[in-house]
């Protein structure tokens, strides 16, 4: 762990681990993983077992972000459901032992696709995996948010007011340079906000291929990670999520599949994404679509307005690719207004 600001005693974790996991045996090793901008991730490596640490990162943090409590309640929650995620072993919110807030889950053995375009699949595979995609993200709208004591993992009342008023104040929290675009988009959607349908789902927040964990020899997903975002809100937002990633330019920090020659590849279009998962949702249609992609572009920019703001703070987990990430901002935004614009225009 080359940065001593995100290093932590791995002598302390195993005496801690040992008291307080079943099973657990030392001597254990950490690689932190590239990936987890947000909350630093690591492997942790024993003899026996292999296990993934996930923490709060160091620093001043905004306030109700990087709640890896929330992470671990809802993971926990979600054992018994359809919807596929790592066993939750405990959480330690004594910040004593490691400087932060952490928990520790299995670490489930799969592949991990950057690239939505799959590039290292057959064409048949390729579409079986979207289709798996669309699975996990439809049994998690199905989720009976009573049954697994999650009712209360959100404030009730409308949805989208709720996280447009979050994301602007977030937004502004992070602001380094004015961009006018945002200013604009965060004014439009407030103003041309849809009326409350009444869904109250479990929502992921970040529902993205590169957040799921697949089988190595198969197309079936064996894990959903990264719910720092996760709350009860509307489910339209997780799937507009998966289709703002989609327009973006493909490869490298864009992962989109902007020109890319779908049916060629075996991959969905927007349109057969959308009919799949209204027919295992049993829905007739989608509707005021195009605010939930709008939506989708303006929280991802606030979101990378924080990581940008880390990085110029030096508090963020990788400093160079968030600075990278945070020059983004702008290009959400605008992705952001021409969805809305597109709306008005069919109204």
């Amino acid at each position: 762990m080359s940065d001593a600001s995100l290093a932590f005693d791995l002598e302390r974790v195993q005496a801690y681990l040992e008291r307080t996991l079943p099973g657990f045996e030392g001597p254990i090793e950490a690689r932190k993983f590239a990936t987890g901008q947000s909350n630093p991730t690591f492997l942790l490596t024993t003899p026996r077992h292999d296990y993934v640490l996930r923490r709060k990162p160091p620093g001043v943090l905004l306030k109700s972000a990087h709640a890896v409590d929330r992470e671990f309640r809802v993971q926990r929650a979600l054992a018994d459901t359809d919807v596929p995620v790592p066993k939750m072993h405990l959480l330690c919110e004594d910040e004593s032992v490691i400087g932060s807030m952490f928990y520790i889950m299995d670490h489930v053995e799969g592949r991990n696709f950057d690239d939505p375009a799959l590039p290292e699949l057959s064409r048949p595979d390729r579409g079986a995996v979207m289709d798996d995609m669309n699975r996990v993200l439809a049994a998690l709208h199905m989720v009976d948010i009573d049954a697994v004591g999650l009712a209360d993992y959100g404030p009730p009342g409308h949805y989208l007011e709720r996280q447009v008023g979050r994301w602007s104040k977030q937004y502004r929290a992070s602001e380094t340079d004015p961009i006018a675009d945002m200013d604009r988009l965060i004014a439009e959607l407030a103003d041309r906000m849809p009326e409350d349908d009444g869904q109250r789902t479990l929502v992921h927040g970040d529902y993205r291929i590169d957040n799921m964990i697949f089988q190595r020899d198969g197309t079936r997903c064996l894990a959903l990670l990264d719910w720092e975002l996760s709350t009860i809100g509307h489910p339209y937002a997780d799937l507009a999520q998966v289709i703002m990633q989609w327009q973006m330019p493909q490869g490298g920090d864009g992962r989109g599949l902007a020109g890319v020659d779908r049916a060629a590849l075996g991959l969905p279009s927007d349109e057969e994404f959308i009919a799949s998962y209204c027919k295992r949702r049993g829905l007739n249609e989608i509707q005021d679509f195009d605010y939930f992609l709008a939506f989708s572009f303006f929280r991802m920019a606030g979101i990378l307005q924080g990581v940008k703001k880390r990085a110029l703070d030096g508090n963020a987990s990788n400093p160079e690719r968030a600075e990278k990430l945070g020059r983004y901002v702008p290009v959400f935004a605008e992705h952001g207004l021409k969805a809305l614009t597109h709306r008005k225009g069919q109204g």
